[in-house]
């Protein structure tokens, strides 16, 4: 009866720890988690993941890929046992809706294979997302792009300003905010120093926006941003009187506004010659 008891007792010990052991294994990785931009898919857990500088070919169509250089995360997910487990087409689908739903462009969907991308904080991220083993695993990888610092000197603006009339300059800003971020410092110093050595000359600086968001709201955040180069410029010993400020909004794109690479080409702040 004894030895009966301590059999029952070791099979008893064994299905506890092989259980404990099935759901230590659909427990997210140690150190990983989910992209801020991105909820994973139900039912899902994260078994793998990397953070780090590198190149990543992204399909954009059935044979063509771009490559594209920047801040890597790659993040693997497996489906958990005994939930419904997706087709390809429900992942695709998944993160091409939650794409579009945080202002973003898919450019490819294949069988079982996204790509797409978005502007984020005048950062831009690309994205794919690819199924694999008949819907129990997914692999998304996000590349995050340096944000683009322009480089231009006060002779380069004289001699756009004398031959278009204006010059188109891109003036980092967070979303939907109109503080000039530090690395976009340079760029003012440079507009101050072409006032200072063209002492006739006076400009208007004009604020543009993409069509992401309500008209009016871009006309305000554009004026916005128009006015603080305005006062940086002032700030730097500008006379007030030379320079005026105007928020076109989104009236005046320059590019097409369906991509990605559109828009951000939109959001500028000109200096136009008066």
């Amino acid at each position: 009866m004894k030895a009966s008891r301590k059999i029952i007792n070791g099979i008893l010990i064994i299905l506890i720890v092989t259980s404990c052991l099935c759901m230590a294994q659909e427990v997210d990785m140690e150190g990983c988690k989910d992209h801020p931009l991105f909820t994973r898919m139900k039912n899902f857990y994260i078994t793998n993941c990397e953070s780090k500088f590198d190149a990543v070919d992204f399909y954009v169509n059935d044979s063509e890929y771009k490559t594209i250089e920047g801040q890597k995360t790659m993040i693997d997910y497996y489906l958990k046992e005994g939930s419904p487990v997706p087709s390809y087409l429900q992942i695709i689908r998944n993160f091409s809706n939650a794409l579009k739903s945080i202002g973003g462009t898919a450019l490819y969907e294949g069988n079982r294979y996204l790509c797409g991308n978005l502007n984020k904080n005048n950062r831009e991220i690309w994205v794919s997302v690819e199924g694999y083993n008949d819907g129990w695993e997914y692999r998304l990888i996000i590349v995050e792009i340096e944000e683009m610092i322009q480089e231009v000197t006060a002779s380069e603006m004289l001699d756009a300003l004398n031959r278009d009339g204006f010059i188109a300059l891109y003036i980092n800003f967070d979303s939907g905010k109109y503080e000039i971020k530090p690395e976009s410092q340079p760029t003012i110093e440079q507009i101050a120093q072409l006032m200072k050595d063209n002492p006739e000359l006076k400009l208007s600086i004009e604020g543009h926006t993409d069509n992401v968001g309500t008209p009016q709201n871009n006309k305000v955040l554009s004026e916005n941003r128009a006015k603080a180069v305005m006062n940086a410029v002032i700030s730097l010993g500008v006379e007030s009187s030379r320079l005026s400020a105007i928020g076109w909004g989104q009236e005046k794109p320059i590019a097409d506004n369906r991509s990605e690479e559109g828009r951000a080409k939109n959001r500028r702040v000109e200096i136009v010659k008066q």
